[in-house]
């Protein structure tokens, strides 16, 4: 007997074994989303150094593998044990086992978005190539959106390989034919690429980064150019309401820079899965 078929059978058994594997990938998340910008920060600094004519300062091997994780308070390593996906943080209480210094809630509160998105992604999927696409979608949307909160940043190293996965699942119309794949990469970039020197040339002032043009382009691959308004809608819509409410309690003005990454990735996350259905409700079909 294929040792696959229970998932296929039952419901629940593809829920429970999809979020695990989310947990688990949330776990390895975190150290992605702490470690991937001061790797493209030591990029940077070496390629400034070289542009220089100098030699970059030696340091220590930095890599989403080395060095093992770590108390960052008194560089204790963290055992296996203690690095079990919500369950370590719940029996250390929040609190390094060493020195006592408070770990982060946002370590295990990445592991459970990480598992819910898994789950949700089986319901809408079921067990198919679809699912697998879609927990690697979700999976780099839930990366981006932390990064983005954390330096204003969304990196090359994951919107690109976002985009190219999605042209390559489509390339068997997993979720949308090849041709809309294109023009959705292509549209979803141009369309934020239109936005951002309209807004320069108008107000003499960046008004977002290249990387929003990149990961709109990236969701377009995934989900074709008919779904783009949708997704463009949601993050606009949740980032004018969650950002003004920001800033109202801020009591900041509104120079202050907001990122949009996130608010594209849950626009993207709802694409994916209602986009279609949306299409279909607004206009009668899907073109």
């Amino acid at each position: 007997m294929d040792f696959l078929e229970p998932l296929q059978r039952h419901p629940l058994a593809l829920y429970l074994v999809v979020a695990l594997a989310g947990l688990c990938v949330g776990s390895f998340l975190n150290v992605v989303v702490y470690r991937l910008p001061k790797m493209m920060e030591a990029q940077w600094r070496a390629e400034c150094a070289a542009l220089a004519g100098g030699e970059p300062a030696p340091a220590e091997t930095f890599n989403l593998m080395h060095p093992p994780s770590r108390c960052p308070s008194c560089a204790t390593p963290i055992r296996w044990y203690q690095n079990v996906p919500v369950v370590s943080w719940a029996v250390l209480r929040g609190k390094c086992a060493k020195c006592s210094a408070p770990i982060s809630f946002r370590y295990p509160a990445v592991e459970i978005a990480a598992g819910a998105l898994a789950v949700l992604m089986a319901w809408r999927f079921g067990y198919s190539m679809a699912l697998a696409g879609a927990l690697v979608f979700a999976w780099a949307l839930l990366a981006l959106t932390f990064i983005d909160l954390d330096t204003q940043l969304l990196p090359d190293d994951i919107t690109l390989p976002l985009l190219w996965a999605g042209l390559l699942f489509n390339l068997f119309g997993t979720f949308v034919d090849l041709r809309s794949a294109v023009l959705g990469a292509a549209g979803g970039y141009l369309l934020l690429w239109s936005v951002y020197w309209a807004f320069r040339l108008l107000m003499k002032k960046e008004g977002m980064g290249y990387g929003d043009f990149k990961l709109l382009a990236a969701l377009g691959a995934w989900m074709g150019w008919q779904v783009i308004p949708f997704v463009v809608l949601v993050s606009a819509a949740t980032g004018a309401v969650v950002g003004g409410i920001a800033l109202y309690l801020s009591r900041r003005g509104m120079e202050t820079r907001i990122p949009f990454g996130p608010y594209l990735a849950l626009g993207g996350l709802a694409g994916l899965l209602f986009g279609r259905a949306a299409v279909v409700w607004w206009i009668g079909y899907f073109p």
